[in-house]
C-alpha cells in the first residue's frame, strides 16, 4: 500500500501572522486501493474544515495522484467521523475584502480543478457534509454517501452565500426550486432524500463507504475509457 501523508505547517505559512492563529488545518492522508488514490481526512476524532491550509494540501495530493501514473480515479473521503463540514469561520470571519476575495478564488480554483480532473473523482461522505464540504463534494464527479449522512448549506444562517461553485453545481443536479430551497432555508438533508434528489448517487453502510466509492471510480474509469 502506497501511503503518503502532508503535514499542515508548510501551507499554513501562507497565511498572515493574525489568520495563523485561527487556522485549524487538519492533514490528509492519501492511500491506494485497487488502483485508486484515496484521500481521507484526518485524524478521525475531528470535523474536517477547509481552511486554506487544507484546500494547499488537497491541492498537493492531487498532484500526487494525477502525476504518480498508477491511479485510475480518485476517492475523497470523510475521516471516520465526518466529510467536511465547511470553511474555517473564524479564518474567514478575520479577511478583509482582498483576501476574502482571494480565498474565495483559490477554493473555486480547487474544486474547478476537481471539476475538471482527467481522472474520476468520487467523493465518499459520512456524517456532515456542509457548506464548502458540499460545494467540494459537487464539484466531484459522483458522491456516495453513508445512511446516516446529511446535507446543507447553512450560510444563510451566518448571513453568508457559498463561493465556492455550490450555486451554480446544486441547481444543475437537484433544480433550480430545490437548490434555492437549500441555500434559503439551510435544511439539513437526510441521505435517503439526497439520493432520492438527484444530490448523491449512492447510499452504503458506513463499513463499506470507501469500497463502494472506489467501486463507482473503477466503473467510471472504464466508461471513461
Amino acid at each position: 500500500m502506497l501511503t503518503l501523508a502532508v503535514t499542515p505547517n508548510q501551507a499554513t505559512k501562507a497565511l498572515t501572522t493574525n489568520h495563523q492563529s485561527l487556522a485549524t488545518s487538519l492533514p490528509m492522508e492519501l492511500t491506494s486501493h485497487a488502483s485508486i488514490a484515496v484521500l481521507s481526512f484526518s485524524p478521525p476524532e475531528g470535523y474536517p474544515r477547509l481552511s486554506k491550509s487544507v484546500l494547499d494540501e488537497l491541492d498537493a495530493l492531487l498532484d500526487e495522484a494525477q502525476g504518480a501514473g498508477l491511479f485510475r480515479g480518485v476517492v475523497i473521503a470523510a475521516n471516520a467521523k465526518s466529510f467536511a463540514t465547511g470553511a474555517e469561520i473564524e479564518e474567514v470571519a478575520a479577511l478583509d475584502g482582498f483576501y476574502a476575495r482571494e480565498f474565495a478564488a483559490r477554493g473555486q480554483a480547487t474544486f474547478q480543478r476537481i471539476a475538471e480532473f482527467p481522472l474520476p473523482v468520487v467523493a465518499a461522505i459520512r456524517g456532515y457534509c456542509l457548506g464548502g464540504g458540499l460545494d467540494l463534494a459537487l464539484a466531484c464527479h459522483s458522491r456516495v454517501a453513508t445512511y446516516d449522512s446529511s446535507f446543507a448549506h447553512p450560510g444563510a444562517t451566518l448571513g453568508l452565500v457559498t463561493g465556492w461553485g455550490g450555486t451554480v453545481r446544486l441547481p444543475r443536479l437537484v433544480g433550480k426550486a430545490t437548490a434555492l430551497q437549500m441555500f434559503v432555508t439551510s435544511e439539513r438533508v437526510p441521505a435517503t432524500q439526497a439520493l432520492t434528489m438527484g444530490l448523491v448517487n449512492e447510499l452504503a453502510p458506513s463499513v463499506d463507504l470507501v469500497e463502494a466509492a472506489v467501486r463507482r471510480a473503477l466503473k467510471l474509469s472504464h466508461v471513461a475509457a
